[in-house]
Formats: C-alpha cells, sequence, structure tokens
C-alpha cells in the first residue's frame, strides 16, 4: 500500500481489531489513514478507478483505516478491520445472520445472504461487476484482490469438496485445500472476464501471498504448513515470510507494456512486497510525491527475466510487539539471515540460507565475526527507517552488538 517497510511506517500485519496487543510508544495501532500516501490514492490522481475486494485489515474498529475508501479506494467490496470472517457460507449471510458470528460479520454482500454462494465467489462475482463498471467509464481499474480465503475459520468450500474426501488429513486441512482452491477458481474467473471483455493485454496481474502459510498443520515454528520452510504465517522464519509470487499479463500479445518472462523462475534476486508500490507506478505512469520515502523498487526489469543491478540484496522484518514469534527482528543480506530477538534468553540466530534454507543450522556461536556484521548491518538498517524498538515496562530495548 505505501511501498515502505513496516519499520518505518509502523503498521506491521498483524493489527488487533479491538485491542493493542502490547508494542512501544508511538506504535502506529490505529493503522493507516487518509494522511498515508497510498497507492491506490496514486492511482486515482492518474484517472484509474480504484477497486478493493475482499479482506482489509487496514486498521482496527472504529478508526478511519478500516474502510478502504478513507485510504483511496473508490469503491470497497466487503472490506473492514479484521481479517477473520464471521463464516464461508452465504447461508448465514457471511456471519450476520448467526448470532455467534456476528461479531465477524462481513460487510456488504446482502444480496448473496441466504443462498449458496461461498463467500470467495461472492467477492469474485463482484469484482467483475466493477470491472465492468471501469470499462462502461472507459477508465483504466485497479483491483485490489484480497479474499478472505485462507484465513480461518476454515470452512470447507463444497464446490471442491470432493476433490479431497479420500484424502487422510484433517478436516481442517481439507477444508483449507477447498480454500486454496477457491481463490485459484477466482483468478481464472477473473482472467477469462477480462479476456471476454478484450482488454487481457493491457491487464497486469501480480499474484502474491501476504503471508507465510498457516494451514492447521503442525507446529507454529517447526516444520508444518510451509514445508520445507520453516515456520508459519508471523514468525520470524522463512515459511512465515517467503511467499509465493507470480507475474504475467492476462494474456501475452502486442498490447503488453513491457516484456514478462514466461516460465522463468527468479531466484537469482530477492522480490519484496514493498516492490509492488514502485513497480505499479511505473506500470501506469502515476507519480510517487517526492517526500515519499520509498523502500521497495521497481521489478519490471526483473520480470523481463534480467538482474537488477540497482536493487539492494537485504530485506527486513521488525516486530516490536506480540504477535506469534514477538519481539524480533529479522535481517537478511544476501545469503546470510539475522534473528534478533529483544527478549528472552536467546538473542540470536544465524542462518547460512545458501546452504540452509530451512533453518536447521544455528551458526551466531560458530560464526561470532559474521554475527557481528550483520548486527552492525541491521542495526544501521533500523536507525536509517527510524524504528522504533520493543519495551520492557518504560526501557526502550535496543540492539546490542555481541
Amino acid at each position: 500500500m505505501t511501498g515502505q517497510n513496516s519499520a518505518r511506517h509502523r503498521v506491521t500485519q498483524f493489527i488487533s481489531p479491538e485491542k493493542r496487543n502490547a508494542g512501544p510508544k508511538g506504535w502506529r495501532w490505529e493503522g493507516l489513514t487518509h494522511k498515508d500516501v497510498t497507492l491506490p490514492a496514486q492511482l486515482r490522481k492518474e484517472g484509474y478507478h480504484t477497486i478493493f475486494a475482499g479482506k482489509a485489515h487496514f486498521a482496527p474498529v472504529g478508526f478511519e483505516g478500516e474502510d478502504p475508501t478513507n485510504l483511496g479506494f473508490d469503491l470497497n467490496i466487503a472490506g473492514c478491520s479484521f481479517g477473520q470472517p464471521g463464516s464461508y457460507f452465504g447461508e448465514d449471510g457471511y456471519g450476520n445472520l448467526n448470532p455467534k458470528r456476528k461479531k465477524r460479520a462481513v460487510p456488504g454482500l446482502e444480496k448473496y445472504h441466504k443462498t449458496d454462494t461461498f463467500l470467495s465467489e461472492a467477492i469474485t462475482l463482484e469484482a467483475k461487476a466493477a470491472i465492468d463498471q471501469s470499462l462502461k467509464k472507459q477508465k483504466p481499474f485497479f483491483l485490489y484482490m484480497s479474499h478472505y480465503a485462507v484465513h480461518s475459520p476454515f470452512n470447507s468450500d463444497p464446490r471442491f469438496a470432493d476433490n479431497y474426501k479420500d484424502s487422510n488429513k484433517p478436516k481442517n486441512a481439507k477444508a483449507y485445500a477447498t480454500l486454496i482452491e477457491g481463490i485459484d477458481k477466482s483468478l481464472g474467473d477473473l482472467m477469462d472476464h477480462v479476456a471476454s471483455k478484450g482488454v487481457a493485454e493491457n491487464t497486469l496481474i501480480l499474484f502474491v501471498g501476504d503471508n507465510g502459510s498457516d494451514a492447521p498443520l503442525g507446529p507454529v515454528h517447526g516444520y508444518s504448513s510451509s514445508v520445507p520452510l520453516r515456520g508459519k504465517k508471523g514468525t520470524c522464519y522463512e515459511g512465515g515470510m517467503r511467499v509465493p509470487f507470480i507475474a504475467g499479463w492476462a494474456k501475452s500479445g502486442k498490447k503488453n507494456a513491457f516484456p514478462v518472462a514466461k516460465g522463468i523462475i527468479h531466484h537469482e534476486q530477492i522480490g519484496t512486497v514493498m516492490d509492488l508500490y514502485s513497480t505499479i507506478l511505473q506500470t501506469t505512469g502515476a507519480k510517487n510525491p517526492t517526500d515519499h520515502v520509498v523502500d521497495g523498487v521497481s521489478l519490471i526489469k526483473q520480470f523481463s527475466g534480467k538482474e537488477n543491478s540497482d536493487r539492494p540484496d537485504h530485506f527486513m522484518c521488525h516486530f516490536p510487539h506480540s504477535h506469534r514469534s514477538s519481539n524480533f527482528t529479522a535481517f537478511r543480506k544476501g545469503d546470510w539471515k539475522l534473528i534478533y530477538r529483544y527478549k528472552g534468553k536467546t538473542k540470536h540466530e544465524l542462518y547460512d540460507l545458501q546452504n540452509d534454507p530451512y533453518e536447521k543450522t544455528n551458526l551466531a556461536k560458530s560464526e561470532s565475526e559474521k554475527l557481528k556484521d550483520m548486527t552492525k548491518a541491521m542495526i544501521a538498517r533500523l536507525e536509517k527507517e527510524d524504528a522504533l524498538y520493543p519495551v520492557d515496562g518504560e526501557n526502550e530495548l535496543k540492539p546490542r552488538i555481541p
């Protein structure tokens, strides 16, 4: 949304809808506001019809950013302050008709209440209708399609349940698989839709996970739903941070604004979710305000299958509050990764991801010089982004060089 690291803008991927989950003074628990520079707001200035669909979770209940139309979107389809839907079933109004789940009832979508329309399908149908509105207005569109799936509760999508009936996995895991298949169908339906409207060649699709996996399988910090990577969503390990990312035109052709290499897995350089801001601005010709600092870079050169010599080789995830791993900074530079824990006995974990991509061997003790160098680099990056640090009572817990 901003092109900035959470250390800089001070909103992580977890905002509790009703409470603050213990962080440093000054941490932005109010989430994003209209004062923030956001991608949809910049695109709207360029004449784009900006559409939000699905799970928003940009701000807590009662705060400005809980409504995506306050953040630059022209249209909000079912977005609100939380990530967990009351229900995926139209029969109970996605939680609105179920007193036990009404606290997390999905807003809007009333016309699908008391029908057998699964939530993922309802959002897809509304997104297609919104695209039609854009085309009717003869405006280019930006669709931020953010499904509630695959978030809990793990309601099985009946359209795909038979595909997993013979699996020996637990009930919740089979339901999770149906949710994934529903997302897959949604993307295919949207691709077919833009093709039927004759705009596929100039529709760029960026398919990306917002977190590491959180399937109902195995331990949070072990080898489970993100196997072979370690850890789940919200953790300091690669399984909590590395996500699938696919880029491509809805249809290859002469109208494509730039080439996207087919069948290429780009693994020579990293990419980050922060890069989407710069990538989409460059694609559309929209401008970043001169006083808005951006931590990401455009991915367009990498899309072509080439390396970008200007791209930084570092990535930082700063979590100065509680939630799963809690109170950590994970810093990657090149093939090395440091996990610094602000609380607890074990302060450092150091991994050589080139030779140990699954984070099985902590080298903090045996590679003392590399540990020192990585800690210095992490501290420098935290200071550059004006990061806030975890607290213990009134004491700020800044990282120390070993």
